[in-house]
């Protein structure tokens, strides 16, 4: 008589895959190997990559990118884009301080008020999704031309030029500087604040999706919404949360743009929407949503970190280095295909 053990044992469903199988069907196992290849590159050609005391500039440029990326990612797992994130962090960044400066606030009202408004224009983009049923790319088109001409058009106004006055002499500044442009020195690297957000972002981001149910969901959403629906998933809820989660990061990314130089410039921001989407891809998600890596969008940004201070410690011409990005994005789109296609055999 066959036992239920013999039973599992031929079953190939239920059969134990290998670790270096289920590591190879990993989304962010292309970044991860692509961030090796570029760090030994570059420990390899330029010589000021390999002093210690560079690792923080490099992991604060990885950061500024990574704050984004990581809620792209989840967006883009989710199925949606948002091409207004670049400016949406230029508008949190103005918004906290026009609001402080024009009024006479103190600085913590207006950080308090771009929060607000941040996580509006997310919530207002998943609004219109929804509402309309237009694509997310047109929709957040459309955002991202509306936020980028406010932005000029309100500071100009306010202040007669393109950048927000100086608040670095306005109550609460001294405190708000500390929670967001502040930084720390261990040993010879000195690391920006917004290194311990990016890695924070990243650990939750990846508990969210991987260990909890609102996880199941955005994958859920991202892989075929009407499904999704018809098994009791909130679709609405889901889609709005994510784009209101970039809204919440593009503020929080907008405040140490302000308190980090105590002035925004208003065309600050347009084209950054692109590079949290390669940085996103470049770590596993795919275009079509429903798969990728919150882990692999922040290696991606390590990777963009690494290679645009490389490029000009190595002493190349940093003309190229949108090139490089363009073909790191079509390798990733390939090798995410090529990783998902054998996951799904598996």
């Amino acid at each position: 008589m066959t036992t239920v053990t013999e039973l599992a044992a031929q079953d190939d469903r239920v059969a134990s895959r290998p670790l270096a199988a289920r590591l190879l069907s990993r989304p962010e196992v292309g970044s991860l190997v692509a961030a090796i290849v570029i760090f030994l590159l570059f420990m390899a050609v330029a010589a000021p990559f390999r002093n210690v005391a560079n690792i923080g500039t490099i992991l604060y440029g990885a950061s500024t990118i990574g704050i984004m990326a990581v809620p792209v990612a989840l967006l883009m797992i989710g199925g949606e884009f948002d091409l207004s994130a670049g400016v949406a962090v230029t508008t949190a960044g103005l918004s906290g301080s026009l609001l402080a400066w024009n009024f006479g606030l103190n600085v913590w009202v207006g950080v308090l008020l771009s929060l607000v408004l941040a996580v509006a224009i997310g919530a207002f983009n998943g609004w219109l999704l929804l509402r309309t049923g237009l694509p997310s790319f047109l929709v957040t088109l459309g955002t991202f031309f509306i936020l980028q001409g406010v932005n000029l058009g309100v500071t100009r106004l306010a202040t007669g030029n393109v950048a927000s006055a100086d608040i670095s002499d306005m109550d609460g500044f001294a405190s708000a500087h500390a929670v967001f442009g502040s930084e720390v020195s261990l040993g010879p690297v000195n690391l920006k604040i917004t290194v311990l957000y990016w890695v924070l972002l990243t650990i939750i981001a990846a508990y969210v999706l991987l260990r909890t149910r609102i996880g199941n969901w955005i994958f859920a959403v991202g892989g075929d919404a009407a499904a999704a629906r018809a098994v009791g998933v909130p679709v609405r809820s889901t889609k709005v949360g994510l784009f209101m989660a970039v809204g919440f990061c593009a503020w929080l990314s907008g405040m140490h743009l302000l308190f980090q130089f105590n002035t925004v410039q208003s065309g600050e921001g347009v084209g950054k929407e692109f590079i949290f989407i390669i940085a996103a891809v470049i770590g596993g998600c795919l275009l079509t949503g429903g798969y990728g890596s919150v882990v692999g969008a922040s290696i991606g940004a390590l990777i963009f970190g690494m290679t645009q201070l490389g490029i000009n410690y190595a002493g190349w011409n940093p003309d190229w280095f949108r090139t490089f990005l363009g073909v790191m994005l079509l390798l990733a789109t390939i090798v995410n295909l090529y990783v998902k296609r054998r996951a799904d055999l598996r």
